[in-house]
């Protein structure tokens, strides 16, 4: 058994910090500090396998603490934020920031220091000495994290992890944040869209409607074949995707704004050879004007990773809809498209870094996550401390709020995804909306879809259950932010804050080069999710910080003040859903068309409701939302 305790580690180096002391005999040792979020909750419910052979090899990256502490920065963070606050929009640039929080060489040394001591290869540190990544043996992991790694059987694979807390001296107490790799389970995300078509090529059929309410579904594409009522109504078809002038219209109404003089940043997992291109086609077929020269850029690295978990091509539909989505509420806005190299949170977090170091970007729109069950505790910790100070910078970090509703049917529990749950970045979730012939806004309710498929002698609509919906709920990770006080209920982080077009019944038609049985060329698809309204709302934020001509960090404590700027999105309306035509081939009627009935506000257990949410948050928003950060 190898269980050397950290006390006994550190004065059998004979060095404290890299510095030689005398340890006198009867002198006790100081405590241990345990470093928080680092004992995986998943061992609790794990099967244990014993002890990971002493030998075992161990990758880990130590995350150093911000100067001053998380606590301090967090309060900084709101109070830049929050009007009223003497320091509101006194934003930080990079360097500003560096020298206020970042992380010193004094704290590095005396970390390298302790963990070369305990037997572990130290690497240089990252970008402005955020993390060290640590390498060595279990034993010697062990000895310098005074916990013990074990093996267990986790999500269907053998990993290990540590059984208890990691600590490190007393001294070190407030120079480390939190340890992340012990734990090798893989950690990854996935795009929040459920919506995106796979690799191959996929097209939406016909009979569709080009504004909402135009084709009623009467009959089948024979137009000959009669299709049943749905709870004695005849629906409409779905539209075949809206465009941007339709959704400038329905949000933006009249306003010149066009986001000029605003980068809108995206960040996504690897990036499509063909995005510029298809991103310009796309724009200049639909309305939404052409890419100006230097308008559309992108930060990718050198070589992507773990291709084969995380499916690159897969993420193309998702860098497509992200991109057009932006450009078509906010054409005059610059975007910067930052590419991870993969899907895993090391390499997202990698590339969260640069956007905050960059500082070349005033909103960000992240359309990914996990559920927060899957996410460890040490990731946690390290995105919230690029959100704090990509907040103390002026950034403002969008997140999807998922497409999974409560989450029950996926994962077996009740909860919200992350990073959206976290209370330094806002929150999107979804609406299905109806946009009429002039561009107005006929209706908004909740996104949440039950499905009834055709029956076989096409006289009734057979129950399905439910298939998708905004994510939302409350969160088993965060307390309550103090901006969500008397608005959202509950002594929790509520998820979503706000909402926009979600439902890929109402979504937004978008183009990417596929690969179909003739060839690779660019198509077209509707898609949705809220890995479309994130975009959508980043689009309008960039209107509003046009109009206000400054970054505006956290958005949260400006929106929960002004709910006035948000349209009370509510579960009542006369719109029961449509009527969706599918390809059986997902190409072409050559193999026939189905039929299904796809309702609206539906979302499993949440429900959307007067005042705040779990669908649709405060709301969505309104032209008055360009007004509030001036």
């Amino acid at each position: 058994m190898h269980r050397a305790t950290l006390a006994a580690a550190t004065v059998a180096a004979g060095t404290v910090l890299g510095v030689a002391v005398s340890v006198p005999a009867s002198a006790a040792p100081a405590a241990p500090h345990p470093v928080p979020h680092t004992k995986p909750a998943w061992t609790a419910h794990a099967k244990r396998l014993g002890a990971a052979p002493d030998g075992a090899k161990v990758s880990a990256r130590v995350y150093l603490a911000p100067k001053g502490g998380t606590a301090a920065l967090q309060q900084a963070a709101l109070a830049v934020a929050t009007p009223g606050s003497s320091s509101y929009h006194h934003f930080l640039t990079p360097a500003q920031y560096q020298k206020t929080y970042g992380v010193t060489r004094a704290t590095v040394h005396s970390v390298t220091s302790y963990l070369r001591s305990a037997g572990l290869k130290v690497s240089k540190p990252a970008a402005h000495n955020r993390y060290v990544t640590v390498s060595g043996s279990v034993k010697s992991a062990e000895q310098a994290f005074g916990t013990q790694i074990e093996k267990y059987v986790h999500d269907g694979r053998t990993v290990q992890a540590p059984a208890k807390s990691v600590t490190v001296p007393a001294s070190l107490a407030s120079a480390v944040l939190t340890v992340s790799g012990l734990d090798t389970t893989p950690s990854k995300v996935a795009p929040a869209s459920k919506n995106a078509p796979p690799p191959a090529g996929f097209r939406n059929a016909a009979p569709c409607s080009v504004y909402y309410g135009q084709v009623k579904a009467k009959y089948q594409a024979d137009y000959k074949t009669p299709l049943p009522k749905f709870q004695g109504k005849t629906l409409s078809y779905a539209p075949c995707g809206y465009t941007g002038p339709q959704l400038r219209a329905a949000y933006e109404g009249t306003s010149a704004l066009d986001g000029t003089g605003v980068t809108v940043g995206i960040l996504d997992a690897y990036a499509s050879p063909t995005m510029a291109q298809d991103a310009n086609t796309y724009a200049t077929k639909h309305g939404d004007g052409a890419y100006a020269a230097g308008q559309y850029t992108e930060t990718v690295p050198k070589k992507y990773t773990h291709q084969s978990d995380c499916d690159p091509s897969g993420w193309y539909g998702e860098e497509a809809l992200d991109v057009e989505a932006v450009h078509a509420m906010a054409p005059g806005a610059d975007i910067h498209y930052y590419g991870a190299a993969s899907c895993y949170d090391d390499d997202l977090l990698n590339s969260i870094a640069q956007i905050v170091d960059d500082a070349d970007v005033q909103v960000v729109s992240d359309s990914w996550g996990e559920v927060e069950e899957g996410e460890t505790a040490d990731s946690v910790a390290a995105y919230e401390q690029l959100f704090l100070q990509g907040a103390m910078e002026g950034i403002s970090f969008l997140f999807s709020s998922g497409d999974n509703g409560d989450e029950l049917a996926t994962s077996g529990i009740v909860q919200t995804d992350y990073p959206t749950s976290d209370p330094y970045v806002t929150s999107v979730g979804g609406t299905s909306t109806g946009i009429a012939a002039d561009g107005s806004m006929s209706f908004e309710t909740g996104w949440g879809t039950e499905k009834y498929s055709l029956s076989s002698d096409g006289s009734s609509w057979q129950p399905n259950g439910y298939l998708y919906g905004a994510g939302g709920g409350t969160s088993a990770l965060f307390n309550q932010p103090s901006y969500q006080a008397g608005v959202a209920s509950g002594p929790r982080r509520q998820v979503p804050d706000v909402a926009m077009d979600a439902d890929p019944q109402t979504g937004m038609l978008i183009g990417l080069k596929q690969t179909f049985p003739d060839g690779k060329y660019y198509d077209e698809y509707r898609i949705g999710g809220t890995s479309l309204a994130s975009p959508l709302f980043a689009g309008m934020t960039a209107l509003a910080l046009q109009k206000s001509g400054t970054g505006a960090g956290l958005l949260n404590p400006v929106i929960y003040r002004n709910t006035d700027a948000f349209k009370d999105v509510k579960a009542k309306t006369n719109q029961l859903g449509v009527v969706r035509a599918d390809y059986a081939n997902s190409l072409d009627a050559s193999d026939g068309i189905v039929y299904s009935v796809r309702t609206f506000n539906q979302d499993s257990s949440l429900k959307t409701a007067k005042g705040w949410d779990p669908v649709t948050g405060v709301g969505s928003p309104t032209q008055a939302y360009f007004t509030l950060f001036g």
